[in-house]
This record gives C-alpha cells, sequence and structure tokens, in this order.
C-alpha cells in the first residue's frame, strides 16, 4: 500500500482529510500527521510517505518551505498541495517545485481520492516505462571474466567524464587498448564505447524524471560537453528527445 503523511494546521480539516477518506479503496494507509510544516518534516522523515498531502500556508514553516526541506533532504514522495483561491500564485510555485498535484479549497467529495488515483496510475505507468528502458539498454552480465566485470565496474564509477576512452579503460586493467576491446565485444557483442554510451543513456533517463533537472544540466552530469549532441545520442537510442522525454514526467 502507498504510505501517506497530511500536513494540515486546521484540526478540522486534517481530520477530515484522515477520516472521510476511504483510503483501504485507493491502496493507501495514513501513516502520520503533522499541524505545521516542522512537524511535517519530521514526520516525513519518521514515515518515508509514498505521498504528502499538505497546506501551503501553514505556522511555524510553509508548505513550500517544508518541500523544499524535504527534496534537499533526499526525501521525493508525491505531494499533493491545498491551497485556498487567494493563494493560487503559492500554487503555481509549487508545480514549478515538481509536485504531482494541488487543490483548491473546499475540495469537491471524491476530489482527493481521483487525484491520489491519478498519481498512482502515473507512478506505475513511469515505473513501466522505466523497466522496459532499462532492459532495452541493460548488457546481459552473466558469465563475463573478470577483465570485463571490471571494465564495466570502472565505466559506472567513471561514465561521467567527458573524456573517458577505451585506452583509460585499459590502463587502469593495465591491459592492452587492443585487447580489452577484443574481449569486450567477443563477451557482450557491443564495443566498450557503446556500453560507455548506454550507461550515460540510462542515468540520463534517471536525472529527467526529476522535473526540476534542466536537460544542459543532465548532459553534463553524464559526460557531454554538447548538449546538442547529447540530445541527438539520447533520441537515437531512447526514441524521444530528452524534453519529450522529461514531459512524461511533468506535473499535469
Amino acid at each position: 500500500m502507498y504510505k501517506v503523511v497530511v500536513v494540515e494546521d486546521e484540526k478540522r480539516v486534517r481530520q477530515g482529510i484522515i477520516m472521510g477518506t476511504d483510503w483501504s479503496k485507493i491502496n493507501c494507509i495514513v501513516m502520520g500527521e503533522a499541524a505545521n510544516g516542522e512537524e511535517g518534516v519530521e514526520m516525513i522523515r519518521k514515515c518515508r510517505p509514498d505521498i504528502v498531502i499538505t497546506d501551503i500556508r501553514m505556522p511555524k514553516m510553509m508548505g513550500l518551505e517544508m518541500i523544499e526541506k524535504i527534496y534537499e533532504e533526499g526525501w521525493e514522495p508525491y505531494v499533493i498541495f491545498l491551497t485556498a483561491y487567494d493563494d493560487f500564485a503559492y500554487a503555481q510555485q509549487a508545480i514549478k517545485l515538481g509536485v504531482a498535484d494541488y487543490l483548491l479549497k473546499p475540495f469537491k467529495d471524491g476530489e482527493l481520492e481521483n487525484t491520489i488515483r491519478k498519481i498512482i496510475e502515473k507512478n506505475k505507468r513511469s515505473t513501466e516505462r522505466r523497466e522496459q528502458q532499462n532492459q532495452e539498454l541493460r548488457l546481459d552480465l552473466g558469465d563475463k571474466s573478470k577483465y570485463i566485470m571490471d571494465a564495466i565496474a570502472y565505466v559506472d564509477e567513471n561514465y561521467a567524464n567527458p573524456s573517458i576512452s577505451v585506452k583509460e579503460v585499459a590502463d587502469s586493467l593495465g591491459i592492452s587498448e587492443g585487447h580489452l576491446s577484443h574481449l569486450f565485444r567477443k563477451e557482450t557483442d557491443s564495443t566498450l564505447m557503446t556500453f560507455v554510451t548506454k550507461r550515460r543513456m540510462r542515468a540520463a533517463m534517471t536525472l529527467l524524471q526529476d522535473y526540476r533537472h534542466k536537460v544542459y544540466e543532465v548532459a553534463e552530469e553524464v559526460g557531454y560537453r554538447n548538449i546538442t549532441y547529447f540530445s541527438a545520442t539520447f533520441k537515437k537510442y531512447v526514441g524521444v528527445s530528452p524534453s519529450e522525454y522529461q514531459d512524461r514526467y511533468s506535473p499535469e
């Protein structure tokens, strides 16, 4: 089941969300609640929820500040912001943060459940796509020699280096460039540099799923100085441009 934390300073509203929602029907369970942003941060750290439902305006710490803080700490739950009409500008700012959705108060019966269902369905589709793409870019590592396994480990650690080369990898293993190239193609039916590219593309796909990352930043993080070349390579291997791929994960 999906774990949920509710952060809302108005007790009546908070209890209405918790008690008035049929959580089991949407495959969820409420793990914790909090009355302000500071308590919310602590509850999220404790419960590690999949979904956070939070007001934007709260005492001690605003909802936006709370979410920014947990993002900085590495927690990335789906977030649904609750906001009054007068705070709509805050909701737009929340969307830029990459939150899942927002609801205007007072929301109608069934609106929260439908929003959560959309999030869960989107998560399932994203997981399926990610598994399919990883399968397409995966190299079969079964029954490989130590040289090949060590070469792959070196690439995993250094693929972000723009100047990584067969010679660099071979030197790290203490064998010749020609010998490594021959072994790698023989055991994997792929060149070493093709494997480097695939490794970079897998990393790029993961980074692009976070809408806060700019395409040029992703390109640099996976070893490309030229964003045009990165985009062309990404489209060749993944089938869509980096921007199109990232749009799949953008807040709706």
